[in-house]
């Protein structure tokens, strides 16, 4: 995409425990009104697993482990040069009990019965393939108001 000069590593780690997943309801920030997975951008020094297990933890209060990464997905929005590179974990062991934080509210839903009708659009398109284990890569791009223009997956 015409623009970019600029790219922002982030995560994403979902917690499954088939038939279920744990989702959280985005309480302030960027995608706030939104259910999503849990995660957030690298401090200094951390490597992506250790930033999704960091982010893990701050927004729903669960230790996750044996993470596995599932995916890379490129985010674009019109009108920001910055590109979002977003690194997909799946875990499906935890320790805790997930609580809800000042960032997100917790909650478990069967898999397939995930409210994509209240989340990013473009989760609908690589979360099948995320819940069939399968690796992928994704790009989406969105309009100013993030609404979804168009998208690309490509799974292993």
């Amino acid at each position: 995409m015409d623009g970019i000069t600029s790219k922002k590593l982030l995560t994403l780690c979902l917690l499954c425990q088939p038939p279920k997943v744990l989702l959280g309801m985005k309480k302030r920030g960027f995608g706030a009104g939104r259910w999503n997975g849990f995660g957030g951008k690298l401090e200094a020094g951390e490597t992506l697993e250790e930033a999704a297990r960091r982010e893990f933890m701050e927004e729903a209060g669960v230790t996750v482990k044996n993470l596995s990464k599932r995916g890379v997905l490129e985010f674009f929005f019109e009108g920001n040069s910055e590109m979002l590179e977003v690194h997909v974990f799946k875990a499906m062991e935890y320790s805790g009990t997930p609580v809800e934080t000042e960032e997100m509210k917790p909650q478990w839903f069967e898999i397939d019965a995930v409210p994509f009708d209240e989340m990013w659009q473009d989760d609908r398109y690589w979360f099948p393939v995320f819940f069939e284990d399968r690796e992928f890569t994704g790009r989406f791009f969105f309009d100013a108001d993030e609404n979804l223009l168009s998208h690309e997956i490509r799974a292993a």
